[in-house]
């Protein structure tokens, strides 16, 4: 049976330049998509954009343009970024693409064929920016304005003909779904979150308009579009064919095995998401896993506060695996997390320079001199050589699970020790020391160190790829042999080829602090 994993981003709504929420989102699925590989997945990664609704229709006025011309403007720098934070995927959908418009309409005729949707009027608050409902307890009144609660968006009263979906129909067995799924959301203290509002009931949901056009017509009524949400959504299956369900990639990768998204969209994708697919009787998705903010010394980012930190000049200043390798190691993914320039410098000299790339340059800049820049090939290792091996070895498996179950985090910290240790080792065993008294036992500490080495990289490969593939070339090991079944697999090295030149991995960074 093949082994096959579907990981998707959330949409993004291109309505200005991407951002550090953009960028944390697809880095986390990026990571979760190029681990799935090493384990020798068959994987699909998705991002893309959403492209319709009030927000964009009046933004492109704004900028008199015709909203699609504006959308593909504003989509080709979402493209972009997914080079830019060198991502993996496989596919970037569109919500103006046919197979998308094709998607929407079935998902539409099955909620009508099932009875879940009826026209009726429609009278409440609504905010453009966040293309969302919100109840009269959800509203506050701040300088005059009324705004979300949750967002801190401004809203609107809005009161015109609708088609409502019955969500209140959906409570109990979205209930009894999340209690018999207790991983379907994630991390805990989302699911809760989620449970405890559908707990109070749920109301049913606007799921058209007749006050803009920039969107999917509802079949059959032309003058309602479909609300942004029911047709973003989709973008899941879109993606897969469907409504084909016979077409092989439907086959192979749905259910999703999970959504990566914000925790300010989780009510989009952990109550209406499934509700809708219920209705429509279609397969859920297996995860939806909500990740915290990413805050600014603390604080929100914004413009007015001056604490925006662009992660496109981030990169350009200091790299995109260093980007990368600190925000996965400075944030608990599910939990809010700060981040600083001082942090990030820290981390790149402390990590990655001084660690990482520091054990790589010593190890094989000695091979380079005393060994005929080859890896040398031995025989036997000692009890110290083997403790240091067998503890990353025996803890792989554990490795894995940190990583299927999202505990990022930790899996980093772990991998990290194991550098940390392999520099110890090297220092204690001094190979300078006892190449000329007993050599053998220098190529044994070598041979040891670039085995941890190359073990490291291949963990680390789907968090910092461009660093890890460059050791892992400089050390000769095939494309192949770059899988986590490989680990400490002792016959991966060529040892009749020399080591290939390896650049400094990381340049330290001036500090201020």
């Amino acid at each position: 049976m093949d082994k096959n994993f579907y990981i998707t981003t959330p949409i993004y709504y291109p309505s200005g330049k991407p951002h550090m929420g953009h960028a944390y989102s697809s880095i986390i699925a990026d990571i979760f998509a190029r681990f799935k590989r090493l384990e020798g997945y068959n994987v699909l990664f998705l991002t893309g954009t959403d492209e319709h609704g009030l927000k964009i229709q009046r933004e492109a006025e704004k900028n008199k343009k015709d909203p699609k011309i504006f959308c593909d403007e504003l989509s080709e720098k979402f493209k972009d970024l997914t080079k830019i934070l060198n991502l993996s995927n496989d596919d970037f959908i569109r919500t103006t693409e046919q197979r998308h418009y094709k998607s929407v309409e079935e998902i539409w005729n099955r909620l009508v064929k099932s009875g879940d949707i009826y026209l009726d009027k429609y009278s409440g608050w609504y905010s453009v920016s966040d293309e969302a409902y919100y109840d009269k307890d959800e509203i506050e009144e701040v300088d005059g304005k009324k705004i979300s609660t949750i967002s801190g968006s401004p809203v609107d009263w809005v009161e015109e003909e609708s088609y409502f979906f019955r969500l209140s129909a959906w409570s109990e067995k979205l209930l009894k779904y999340y209690k018999d799924n207790k991983d379907f959301i994630l991390p805990p203290s989302r699911r809760n979150e989620v449970i405890n509002f559908v707990e109070k009931g749920l109301k049913d949901l606007s799921v058209s308009r007749t006050s803009f056009s920039w969107g999917i017509p509802v079949p059959k009524n032309k003058k309602h579009v479909i609300y942004v949400w029911l047709d973003a959504l989709t973008n899941y299956i879109s993606a897969l064919n469907f409504p084909d369900t016979n077409d092989k990639n439907y086959k192979k990768f749905w259910p999703a095995n999970v959504h990566i998204i914000g925790k300010d969209i989780l009510r989009f994708h952990a109550i209406y998401w499934p509700a809708f697919l219920l209705a429509a009787k279609l397969p859920l998705p297996k995860r939806v896993f909500g990740h915290g903010w990413i805050l600014s010394d603390d604080k929100k980012m914004s413009k007015s506060l001056g604490n925006i930190l662009d992660p496109i000049e981030i990169i350009k200043n200091y790299g995109i695996d260093q980007l990368r390798y600190y925000l996965v190691k400075e944030v608990s993914l599910g939990n809010d997390g700060s981040i600083s320039m001082g942090n990030l410098k820290n981390c790149i000299n402390n990590d990655l320079a001084n660690n990482y790339g520091n054990l790589c340059q010593r190890v094989f800049s000695f091979i380079k001199k005393n060994c005929s820049n080859k890896i040398p090939q031995v025989k036997n290792l000692s009890d110290s050589d083997n403790k240091l091996l067998d503890q990353l070895k025996n803890n792989t498996s554990n490795l894995v699970k940190m990583m299927n179950n999202q505990d990022l985090n930790e899996f980093i910290k772990t991998v990290v020790s194991y550098s940390f240790d392999a520099n110890k080792y090297f220092n204690d065993s001094e190979p300078w020391s006892v190449k000329k008294k007993d050599p053998e036992r220098m190529k044994t500490i070598l041979f040891t160190t670039c085995e941890q080495i190359k073990n490291i990289s291949i963990l680390l490969n789907s968090i910092i790829p461009i660093a890890t593939g460059k050791v892992l070339e400089t050390m000769n090991i095939k494309k192949e042999n770059r899988s986590i079944n490989q680990i400490n697999n002792l016959e991966c090295f060529d040892h009749n080829k020399e080591l290939k030149e390896l650049d400094i991995l990381f340049n330290k960074v001036e500090n201020d602090n």
